[in-house]
């Protein structure tokens, strides 16, 4: 299928701006400029803040060139990372202004600078400008599952890999040598990314019937966002090729113009199908995402009466500007 205007166009990345900074093991932010493209002359030679700053920009490229997305807010922000933030902190994560990484604790996990999939951690601040989806529940397990496919999206962007040579995986290498698992998250096959006596066993449920109702994890946002996730990946190995042309495009629009606080899993999976419907005149779209919602256990028709031009879409796509 077709790539999107802006991969055509060739779309600049000239306009990213990031910085890393160095918290040198205590729980300070930002920390000690150390990288900043602005100034040519301050140069690091850390790993840590080096792997970062490839990182973010690989991510600030993808939003730019496939969703004409400027930087994480549409509006232009600056990417700031800290690097070896605590002492033997074993996180990455975005704070709701910048990314703080963590150098591991050395036996569960090691650094968390290597993996492509710091773009989950950065979607999350993407899905924060462009939605207002409580981070509990039903909309919580969204907003993570909203990170994990734009993440793996960027990943795979970023590899050149199609759906078919992509492994799913959110986090793959981030554990410890000890640690029996291959990744945090298996999105194609939810509840099998680990099984180790430290950890446990992957509990993500990969269908409805096994929805899990708790109050940890903010009423399991984590775990249960298992359950759209294999359906993106179902959709997507479905449709074939590069999952950012289509399947992509799609979940972008809903992320940006279709969401409110109270969605749930079947009110996404009908946004879903709605915007295929609207961005695309063929039905094997809409059917191909109905069927994989159905395989979760969330069926949903393939039928909608908004059938929109491609053009007329990309048209409001772009003019748009996320609050």
């Amino acid at each position: 299928m077709a790539l999107l205007p802006a991969e055509r166009a060739g779309a600049s990345s000239t306009s990213r701006v990031r910085r890393v900074f160095d918290a040198g093991g205590r729980e300070l932010l930002p920390g000690a400029l150390v990288l900043d493209e602005s100034h040519p002359g301050l140069i690091s030679y850390d790993m840590h803040a080096l792997e970062a700053y490839e990182a973010c920009g690989a991510t600030h490229d993808f939003l730019a060139r496939v969703f004409l997305r400027n930087s994480i807010d549409n509006r232009g922000m600056a990417i700031e990372s800290t690097v070896h933030f605590g002492h033997r902190y074993a996180n990455a994560c975005w704070n709701g202004r910048q990314m703080i990484f963590g150098d591991g604790d050395g036996r569960l996990f090691g650094r968390f600078t290597p993996a492509v999939d710091v773009a989950h951690e950065l979607m999350h601040g993407v899905v924060q400008y462009s939605a207002r989806l409580p981070y509990a529940g039903q909309p919580g397990a969204i907003a993570e599952h909203l990170a994990d496919a734009f993440g793996i999206m960027a990943r795979q962007y970023t590899n050149r890999e199609t759906a078919a040579q992509s492994d799913w995986f959110i986090g793959a290498g981030l554990f410890g040598p000890e640690i029996r698992g291959i990744a945090i998250r298996s999105m194609l096959m939810p509840g099998t990314a680990y099984d180790d006596p430290w950890l446990g066993r992957d509990p993500q449920p990969a269908h409805m019937s096994d929805y899990v109702t708790f109050l940890a994890d903010n009423g399991g946002v984590h775990v249960n966002s298992g359950i759209p996730n294999r359906a993106f990946a179902l959709a997507a190995r479905e449709l074939g090729g590069y999952t950012w042309t289509v399947l992509g495009r799609i979940w972008y629009r809903v992320l940006t113009a279709k969401l409110a606080p109270e969605t749930n899993f079947r009110s996404f999976a009908r946004s879903t199908v709605e915007a295929a419907a609207e961005l695309y005149r063929t039905p094997r779209v809409q059917q191909t995402i109905a069927d994989a919602w159905a395989q979760v256990g969330l069926p949903v028709s393939a039928k909608s009466r908004n059938r929109l031009s491609l053009n007329s879409t990309t048209t409001t796509d772009k003019r748009r500007t996320d609050s």
